[in-house]
């Protein structure tokens, strides 16, 4: 039994053609966790073969608005492709059911023409939020897997979490946003892969702006994600979420700057990347 990892969306808040939101999913034995539902994840889906009736949870890893933008198109998709009423399992942190409430008001005027228009349609979609804190975690977790989450660090952004995930053949670090902390240390330690978000803090210094600048304070770099893997004995960095967006012959410099930290395995992932365990 493979366990895969697929990376949806790849790309930032700041729009590429050929990139959507971020978005990953983990599957293994016919079981699909989407962490994170930026722009276009219902398209990549598509793509990747899974439907949002096909998911047995989504799981936020914080709050920010390029992480969480079509958590409404999931959750429609799934309402009006599922002929059995099915709970969609949403898991994240504090706050998470405040957004999820504002999503489903948002779309309230379709809810109502789709119940209208549909006999077999009797009830809005049914969600089932849960809002957890760093641990051990049991809802929307697959049968024989496990899920841990833990504090990372994206100040200001407050609170947010990276999870280990393990389905029982492989273990995989999904860590979201963060700079290098002591949770992010704990979910990635002797994981086979690592997914996480590593910006070129290099190329957006040199652009000049600061409201780029802000964005290297909260993110890790390419250099601090290869030290953190390297530390944790991690078997392969898949690197994520690229500000700026790898243009043609960048996917080699990334490389080599984490060659120059970690010795193990790295993916500079684009959308669909498929990378089997």
């Amino acid at each position: 039994m493979t366990t895969s990892v697929i990376t949806l969306g790849t790309g930032s808040p700041i729009p590429h053609p050929d990139r959507a939101g971020p978005a990953t999913l983990v599957s293994s034995d016919g079981q699909h966790l989407l962490f994170d539902c930026g722009r276009g994840v219902v398209m990549r889906l598509a793509a990747a073969g899974v439907g949002p009736a096909q998911l047995h949870a989504v799981w936020l890893t914080h709050l920010h608005s390029d992480h969480i933008c079509d958590l409404g198109d999931v959750i429609t998709t799934r309402w009006i492709t599922t002929f059995t009423p099915t709970p969609l399992d949403i898991v994240g942190p504090p706050g998470t059911a405040a957004h999820v409430d504002a999503v489903l008001a948002s779309l309230s005027a379709d809810i109502g023409y789709r119940i209208a228009h549909h006999d077999d349609l009797d009830d809005p979609p049914m969600v089932r939020v849960h809002e957890i804190d760093p641990g051990e975690v049991h809802a929307g977790v697959p049968d024989g897997w496990s899920v841990r989450a833990a504090a990372t660090d994206h100040r200001p952004v407050i609170p947010t979490l990276g999870y280990r995930v393990a389905t029982g053949t492989a273990t995989v670090a999904i860590c979201g946003d963060t700079v290098p902390c002591e949770g992010l240390d704990e979910i990635c330690a002797a994981a086979d892969a690592m997914v996480i978000t590593a910006i070129r803090d290099d190329v957006v210094r040199s652009i000049g702006l600061p409201r780029l600048d802000d964005i290297c304070g909260y993110h890790s770099s390419l250099d601090a994600a290869a030290r953190t893997a390297a530390a944790a004995g991690v078997a392969t960095l898949i690197i994520t979420h690229h500000v700026p967006a790898p243009g043609p012959g960048d996917a080699d410099v990334i490389t080599s700057r984490i060659a120059d930290h970690y010795g193990g395995a790295v993916v500079v992932a684009n959308d669909l990347d498929r990378i089997d365990i």
